[in-house]
């Protein structure tokens, strides 16, 4: 769900509106509701569990039409695409999944496609360079790259975010043969609020630093996982944050956010 202050393609909050788009009246229901307040929505497809559209798939069209009919039964102008785990680390899927962006940049030419997937503390690995490049030679037409840097075992989460998007952005600029400022603008930051999978905090300070940080550098997107934790608590869960925070702040900085 994006918050109705959020532009409708540069500030993004992620949320899950169900299995399949028949999950249908009540994501439409919610969906009314946020763009009727001013707002918009981008629909997460993927994750790090569950069956993969990208493993299941047997080739690029038949994704490509499991992508149309979520935008089709939410009247979309974006989606963003959570390619991670054995989907991720697969030449197979990853082209897969390119091949099927192109197809739905060429059904859907007003849709912007948003790819997210992990990082290291030093920004994309072999896998991540290799998605990044080969959009790069086919023209699949990905309109932003976002990493997820969290996860990498402790550290400055400000700092381990900044230098992890640099390492992006020296990825993208090489790719693409742009400039580093150039290639700022179509990469984004998805961070996770409170305590992470591996014990990591991302607390407000620290996300605000990070927020700065992708507004300085007019990145395209600035978002984190996920809105349905942003609320305090003593342990985290997929319901709130495990740390001392006021409700909602994740939402409010995201939607500080001028990129």
């Amino acid at each position: 769900m994006v918050h109705p202050r959020l532009h409708p393609l540069r500030r993004r909050l992620r949320a899950r509106l169900g299995r399949h788009p028949s999950a249908g009246r009540r994501g439409r229901d919610r969906i009314s509701e946020i763009r009727a307040a001013g707002g918009d929505v981008i629909p997460s497809i993927g994750g790090w569990s569950g069956d993969k559209l990208g493993e299941n798939c047997s080739d690029a069209e038949s994704l490509a039409a499991a992508y149309q009919k979520v935008i089709d039964a939410y009247q979309l102008r974006a989606i963003d695409i959570d390619i991670e785990a054995s989907e991720f680390e697969s030449a197979q899927t990853q082209d897969r999944v390119l091949g099927a962006v192109r197809i739905i940049k060429e059904n859907n030419p007003g849709v912007h496609v948003a790819v997210t997937f992990p990082s290291t503390p030093d920004g994309p690995n072999e896998w991540g360079d290799r998605l990044i490049a080969r959009d790069a030679e086919t023209g699949a037409g990905v309109d932003d790259w976002t990493i997820m840097p969290f996860n990498f075992g402790g550290g400055d989460m400000a700092a381990d975010t900044r230098r992890a998007s640099e390492g992006l952005n020296e990825t993208i600029s090489a790719a693409y043969g742009i400039s580093s400022e150039e290639a700022y603008t179509v990469q984004g930051i998805s961070s996770m609020n409170g305590v992470t999978d591996t014990g990591e905090t991302v607390t407000p300070e620290a996300y605000t630093e990070m927020r700065d940080f992708a507004e300085s550098m007019d990145m395209a997107r600035f978002t984190f996982w996920a809105v349905n934790r942003d609320r305090p608590c003593a342990a985290p869960t997929a319901s709130c944050s495990g740390i001392d925070q006021r409700e909602w702040e994740f939402t409010e900085i995201t939607a500080g956010f001028n990129g």
